[in-house]
């Protein structure tokens, strides 16, 4: 339960509408010194084939262009990233309270473009990928949940709100395209002419007028044709056409849309809080081609934000035994003893893999699944005391799990399950190396009492077993919450925090 004394501070830090970034790292209290900074060993390289993901007409290059890496949101990176060799850590305070940094994304020149988010409301930076250093930025239109924040003090009115920009990708050319809290699609660009980087707005669609009060943006992306869809939490599935700039919409009454889409040349793929669905064109308009049914569950449960899938869908194509390719959608559904992963043939929307998850009673999974060749790897998000920066002692129950489809992709197998508590963070794979990446919360006779520590988490993508952990830091400001690990194209990770942004580093 929140304190007065965090109340106070949330109001304090929100009156100051400081939002530009203090210019240092994220504070470390005393006992930080006190925690080991490693664990494990350090990694062999240990590369897997290469993503098999086409890349998308529109968009940046595969790796660098969205939150989930790609338009299949396998979570899975090319390029290798930390071994744990003489690791180097540093951070980037963005703001007096809060500043995560959310999508991470890379232009042509390797810095960052990416939102960081605190409760005043969103930024665009782009930042300098090594030193964190912010080299622009421009403010974004302050979302509604915010405003609700000043007048009722409850945070999760922002917490549990992922419209306004905490999506966005990067299409070619380096121009993040953003739907912004007042409904409004925007691409920007980086326009160097006056010698310093400044953020400038290319193009602007105005969704507002076809939406009804209290609906905003989730995210937008274009399809394999230009044309942008969006996506609403109250259920608006649209898209602005590509060549004569109109909108079109439908609506799925009575359904919540909490996740970003994935996008391939066969469809549009779309999880609401019900069903896993299809979407593509028909005479002009938005259509769904299939439309299945999951368990949804009775309740919404700890680690969870509402009661339905907490997965973005991911797509993968696999090669089946009889030389056939296999296209397959998957997510994780929200059923009461056990979540299960579910496997969708993208052709018909037949579930094909039903797989219960974690354990029983103690089962939520919250964030996108990463896949990889015939393989698909889920975290355990369950938390009774709540794994956000507002819980003084956050706690998350363990589990990470890797299962693979058979050879014909008519069933699965549990490869492995491992026991690291990766609580709120979205996780990557490398397949450079071979490593997945958590952040975990460490406690054991090394830490100091009452301190709850960070690190950043390496296990083996064959084996599953835990291979090093880095610290990075302690309390509230170190705090996940949610955000993403990203690899970069500079072998970094990056992990946003409650405060800023954290990368680690493979030292010399």
């Amino acid at each position: 339960m929140r304190t007065v004394f965090l109340k106070i501070l949330t109001v304090i830090s929100s009156l100051i509408m400081l939002v530009t970034a203090p210019g240092g790292s994220i504070r470390q209290p005393l006992a930080s010194r006190r925690c080991p900074a490693f664990y494990g060993t350090a990694a062999v390289a240990k590369p897997l084939p290469a993503i098999s993901v086409p890349q998308h007409p529109y968009l940046a290059p595969e790796n660098t262009n969205g939150m989930h890496g790609n338009s299949y949101n396998t979570g899975t990176y090319d390029y290798c990233g930390p071994l744990g060799v003489n690791p180097v850590v540093k951070s980037r305070a963005m703001n007096v309270f809060g500043g995560l940094v959310a999508t991470l994304m890379f232009d042509s020149q390797g810095r960052i473009m990416c939102i960081s988010g605190n409760v005043v409301g969103f930024r665009l930076l782009l930042l300098d990928a090594d030193t964190l250093e912010i080299l622009a930025e421009t403010r974004l239109p302050q979302r509604a949940s915010t405003r609700e924040f000043f007048k009722t003090l409850d945070f999760s009115n922002i917490s549990e709100d992922t419209s306004g920009g905490a999506y966005c990708h990067l299409l070619k050319g380096d121009r993040p395209i953003i739907g912004n809290s007042d409904n409004v699609i925007q691409i920007f660009y980086i326009d160097e002419s006056s010698g310093k980087p400044e953020w400038k707005v290319e193009a602007e669609y105005d969704i507002a007028p076809v939406l009804e009060a209290g609906a905003f943006i989730t995210d937008a992306i274009p399809d394999f044709a230009g044309n942008i869809w969006f996506v609403t939490r109250p259920g608006d599935v649209g898209f602005v056409d590509a060549e004569t700039k109109e909108v079109h919409l439908m609506r799925l009454d009575g359904e919540e849309i909490q996740n970003t889409l994935a996008i391939c040349a066969d469809g549009i793929y779309i999880v609401s809080d019900y069903a896993m669905y299809r979407f593509e064109i028909q005479n002009g308009e938005p259509v769904y081609t299939w439309r299945t049914e999951y368990d949804r569950g009775v309740h919404t449960k700890p680690g969870a934000i509402n009661q339905g899938s907490g997965t973005t869908p991911t797509l993968l194509d696999v090669p089946c035994s009889d030389g056939s390719v296999r296209k397959l959608c998957a997510i994780t559904d929200n059923a009461d003893d056990r979540v299960n992963l579910v496997v969708y043939d993208r052709d018909t929307g037949e579930a094909i893999v039903t797989e219960p998850l974690f354990a029983s009673g103690h089962s939520v999974s919250e964030n996108s699944i990463i896949a990889h060749g015939r393989s698909f790897i889920i975290e355990n998000n369950y938390s009774e005391s709540g794994a956000g920066f507002l819980v003084r002692d956050p706690q998350s129950d363990p589990g990470v799990t890797r299962i693979d489809m058979n050879a014909d992709c008519t069933g699965c197998e549990v490869v492995w399950e491992s026991d690291e508590a990766s609580a709120t963070v979205v996780p990557k794979l490398s397949a450079g190396n071979g490593l997945v990446y958590l952040y975990t919360r460490v406690q054991n006779d090394d830490i100091p009492k009452r301190t709850v520590a960070w690190y950043f988490t390496a296990i083996d993508f064959e084996t599953g077993e835990t291979v090093y952990k880095v610290f990075t830091g302690t309390g509230r400001n170190w705090n996940n919450s949610y955000g993403p690990i990203t690899i970069g194209p500079n072998g970094a990770a990056y992990v946003g925090v409650f405060n800023g942004l954290v990368s680690i580093a493979d030292g010399k």
